[in-house]
């Protein structure tokens, strides 16, 4: 379905798996006016670029080009999906400092040219690069949003209709926390049509531990997310550019919030024109709040290692 309603630019940042399908994604549904490939290896970039100009004829009319950090200036969003990738057994955090050397350089050529836009990180690991990308371009903190647990939300929701028989459309279910081995499922807010979920433990233990280690298992099995995380950051997009006000399961910095300040982590926040408008408060179970908690400080101990 076509949603484009105004003049748009979209710039990724970052044609690796992430990136490109997410480009793909943007351009079969015809979301923006205009999407701008940038990668530190150009020929990379002008050959996904070239791939998918080729299709227009079967599509719309997005424009799409192989640019570089001067086309960040009329952008509306700036996708990073740059950086070090995953490796076979490697955690999220460990990814860490080779990719805060790599957001150095790419924040300081995005704010040399954009000071208006909205800077959507989905390199991992997404919270702190996204805390990251905070400090060192001085955007208000709205403005700088990581894709967060919207991904591990929807695994989620998608494990929990299969065990149940339901659509996933139709849970309502969240993952809150670190996008990554910290996170934690509310299981006290699981429901369909206002109606909470019964579990036995084991099916507890299954779902979860399904949703928490899918990013391992598809690595292991192909080398790299892509498609699930490219539907979900174009969900995020797409709110954003239509100001709809959605409630998404993004990162972003946290002020007092269950007792946790100065971090990133995903929760549900209402996501319009101006990025997250609103963090919505969620009422945890005790076990719940010592998780989040104990997530947001394994966070917090990362971050205190890092030169901001």
């Amino acid at each position: 379905m076509k949603t484009q309603l105004r003049s748009s630019r979209v710039v990724i940042i970052g044609t690796g798996a992430v990136g490109s399908t997410t480009a793909y994604t943007l351009l079969l549904r015809e979301r923006v006016s205009e999407l701008v490939l940038i990668d530190a290896n150009k020929d990379k970039a002008l050959g996904e670029a070239l791939d998918m100009n080729h299709g227009l004829p079967f599509t719309g009319g997005v424009k799409l080009w192989a640019g570089d950090y001067s086309d960040c200036a009329d952008a509306d969003i700036i996708v990073i999906a740059a950086g070090a990738s995953q490796r076979p057994g490697e955690t999220r955090i460990d990814l860490l400092k080779r990719n805060a050397g790599i957001f150095d350089s790419i924040i300081q050529n995005i704010v040399k040219y954009n000071d208006h836009g909205i800077i959507l990180v989905a390199t991992n690991p997404v919270d702190i690069l996204t805390y990251v990308s905070l400090k060192k371009s001085g955007f208000p903190s709205n403005r700088v949003i990581g894709s967060g647990t919207l991904l591990d939300s929807a695994r989620f929701r998608y494990l929990i209709g299969q065990n149940k028989g339901i659509n996933p459309r139709s849970i309502h279910a969240h993952i809150v926390g670190e996008h990554g081995d910290s996170e934690l499922p509310l299981w006290s807010l699981a429901n369909v049509a206002g109606i909470g979920l019964e579990f036995s433990d084991q099916d507890r233990e299954d779902i979860f531990d399904s949703t928490k280690n899918a990013a391992y298992e598809i690595i292991n099995a192909k080398g790299a997310t892509s498609y699930a995380i490219a539907l979900a950051l174009d969900r995020i997009i797409v709110s954003i550019l239509q100001d709809e006000g959605s409630v998404l399961n993004v990162s972003t910095l946290l002020n007092d919030y269950n007792g946790v300040s100065d971090v990133y982590l995903g929760v549900p926040s209402i996501v319009d024109r101006t990025g997250v408008r609103q963090v919505l408060d969620l009422e945890l179970s005790d076990q719940e709040l010592i998780q989040f908690q104990n997530s947001a400080n394994k966070l917090k101990s990362e971050i205190a290692n890092l030169e901001l």
